[in-house]
This record gives C-alpha cells, structure tokens and sequence, in this order.
C-alpha cells in the first residue's frame, strides 16, 4: 500500500468516526458488501477506495473529494 493510499484511507477513517458511522454503515451508504469498509481499513487486506468510492464518500459526509487528500504530495 502507498503513502498517499494509506493517508486517504485514514483520512475517510477518522471522518468515518467525527459523523459516527461504523464500518458496516458507511458499506451499505456505498452500497458496497458489508465488509467493504472493514478490509479497506485492514492493512492486512488488499481492498482500497478508488476515485468513484472517495466521490461516493464525499456525498456522504457532505464534503469535497479533496479533503481527503493531502495538501502537498507525498
């Protein structure tokens, strides 16, 4: 996993918890499997959020797609 995946998925991760969803909630929003959300968020596991997901995402909590990522590259 690269730098900039790891920063995105932390970055949805900790806005996952400030609108109190869990794991399987945010999976169903994206209309995804209910363990979705739990293997992008497990290092152990190959899944990751791509650009319609992070977009998805943002509707969700209301956002931009950029707030998730970094200000600089990394």
């Amino acid at each position: 996993m690269t730098e900039i995946e790891k920063y995105i998925i932390e970055k949805i991760k900790t806005m996952r918890k400030e609108h109190e969803f869990s794991q399987l909630e945010l999976s169903q929003k994206l209309d995804m499997n209910d363990s979705f959300i739990s293997h992008v968020e497990a290092s152990s596991k190959r899944a990751k959020y791509n650009i319609n997901h992070i977009n998805e995402i943002a509707k969700i909590f209301n956002c931009s797609p950029k707030d998730f990522w970094p200000e600089k590259a990394l």
